[in-house]
């Protein structure tokens, strides 16, 4: 039995999943996962991942959740270039550092916008603070995070980055550098993989209530009104 990558990409880290493998090559046995349907509560995707949350890997009989985790096991299994995850100690820590920043900043502030948020006081204010931090702290005057060559942490953000701008805010249009670090990291791991990775959120305003599984309208609706509320079960 072959490698399986259990995904929906409206999740972001089944995105930075999905473009790493195919942009290495990585041969591998697609399995959607519709989270507004539910799916990822059935029993049969249980005995994947009993934390029901999306991606999830299966490789033979050994299984995998966690995004980050599923990333660095196929890093060093297929045994992918070295600047996607470097074997220099400091490199390597500069991925880790960034990875271990992102979940509650660029993630954490991210997420929260939706369609219905994107008018909520402090919701858009919240993201440019950790944009600026992203810009200052990670990015500076530097091609990639790490240096001349994009690594694993230059995937996660720019899958995170995404999510917002299918909500309807385009957070590049007045951030010239960060436009111009999103297109070097498109152009890295290539354009149309990247357009057909992005494509379902980027047309997630398209979305209709019926195509959503009644407890996820509950989240959605618990979450309008408080949006520091759990989000969609990704990771």
């Amino acid at each position: 039995m072959g490698l399986e990558l259990y995904l929906d990409l409206l999740s972001q880290p089944c995105r930075a999943l999905y473009i790493f493998a195919r942009t290495n090559n990585i041969p591998f046995e697609f399995k959607h996962v519709e989270l507004m349907k539910g799916q990822h509560r059935t029993e049969e995707f249980r005995k994947v991942n009993m934390l029901m949350k999306v991606p999830a890997l299966k490789d033979g009989s050994f299984t995998l959740a966690e995004s980050i985790a599923i990333l660095l096991y196929l890093a060093r299994k297929f045994k992918t270039p070295d600047h996607w995850y470097p074997s220099d100690l400091q490199k390597r820590a500069r991925v880790d550092e960034y990875l271990s920043w992102q979940h509650v900043n660029i993630r954490g502030k991210g997420s929260k916008l939706k369609q219905w948020t994107l008018k909520l006081i402090g919701v858009t204010e919240e993201l440019n603070v950790v944009l600026k931090q992203f810009e200052e702290k990670f990015l500076q005057d530097k091609p990639f995070i790490v240096g001349n060559e994009i690594s694993l942490a230059d995937l996660v953000a720019l899958v995170e980055l995404m999510q917002p701008v299918g909500a309807g805010y385009n957070l590049f249009e007045e951030r010239p550098k960060l436009a111009a670090w999103r297109s070097r990291v498109e152009e890295a791991v290539g354009k149309q993989l990247c357009q057909e990775a992005h494509e379902g959120i980027l047309n997630a305003k398209n979305l209709t209530a019926d195509k959503i599984a009644p407890e996820l309208l509950e989240h959605f609706k618990h979450q309008l009104l408080n949006p520091r509320v759990s989000r969609v079960p990704s990771r």
